[in-house]
């Protein structure tokens, strides 16, 4: 099987035309993130996508991800059952519970140690919002007295689930909610040691969990240029010190090496690969052309 590839916008001013220039790359993913605050420049991941969705016709739409805890799930229901629509059915939901800047959480009136809660419980109710009609729900969040929600998705049953995260506690999620798994921050090994824990959770389930994963890359043809500049982005981007992290948890080195990391995520099971640039503005366009070009087409 071949594996789909995904890639994250990294503009903020300009998601039509970077979606298009994505499609005609062949890349089966176009994703967009989101914080309210971070570390640095963010944007919203729906409302880039939307935007995307106009400009293109066949490439799928992801967020990677959704702070799910920090909407109101039928608000948020909503809002996915649109973008689903304008889009002719190409939306996929992917799911986080951030936790990473905790001010956000503060500044939106959600306490941040409820957030794996909050996100269990809203995929119950857009689930049940997506598929069901005169929808009633008491739960320690939310409350719904009988509510129905039109349109409902283009996707039957609903749009696809993408569960992101790395804990224990985000793969009985996916198990549990998910029609994926996009992880990141992960060794190969760690790829294959969590699709056996998903694997071994026994939720009702109409297919397995699809295998997927997130990374961050930078290839250039200089490898110790590749690396230093997603040394330089992440150490910015997560607050700390990436010097000796970049080798396990993102692809970053030239053409050969970025392929041969990715090989052995592949072999590790993913099936899905959503990657982000991680490099100075005026260099990303060559990144994702040379990944596209030199490292992608080996797995195709």
């Amino acid at each position: 099987m071949a594996t789909e590839f995904g890639i994250s916008l990294r503009r903020f001013d300009d998601a039509p035309a970077e979606a298009r220039e994505a499609e005609e790359q062949g890349y089966q993913f176009i994703t967009a993130g989101e914080h309210v605050f971070f570390y640095g420049p963010t944007t919203n991941g729906l409302i880039s996508l939307a935007a995307a969705a106009g400009a293109t016709d066949r490439v799928k739409l992801m967020t990677s991800i959704t702070l799910v805890p920090l909407y109101p799930p039928a608000l948020l229901a909503k809002q996915i059952a649109a973008l689903d629509n304008v889009s002719g059915g190409r939306f996929h939901l992917g799911v986080g519970v951030g936790g990473e800047f905790a001010k956000e959480f503060e500044a939106c009136g959600v306490p941040v140690k409820e957030r794996g809660a909050r996100t269990d419980e809203a995929l119950e109710v857009m689930r049940r919002l997506w598929t069901e009609d005169d929808v009633h729900f008491e739960g320690r969040f939310t409350t719904l007295g009988g509510v129905t929600l039109t349109p409902k998705p283009r996707q039957k049953p609903h749009p696809p689930i993408w569960v992101s995260g790395r804990s224990e506690a985000a793969m009985r999620r996916a198990a549990q909610y998910g029609t994926g798994w996009l992880p990141y921050m992960y060794t190969p090994e760690q790829l294959a040691g969590s699709l056996k824990t998903i694997g071994a959770y026994d939720f009702p389930r109409d297919a397995a969990v699809k295998p997927g994963l997130f990374i961050f890359f930078a290839v250039h043809e200089d490898r110790e240029r590749a690396n230093k500049m997603a040394i330089d982005r992440l150490s910015v981007q997560y607050n700390q010190d990436f010097s000796k992290l970049v080798g396990k948890y993102a692809l970053a080195g030239n053409p050969d090496d970025c392929a041969a990391r990715l090989r052995e995520y592949v072999d590790a099971g993913a099936e899905t690969v959503v990657v982000a640039s991680v490099c100075p503005q005026d260099y990303m366009q060559q990144n994702q052309r040379l990944l596209a070009d030199a490292v992608l087409p080996a797995f195709r």
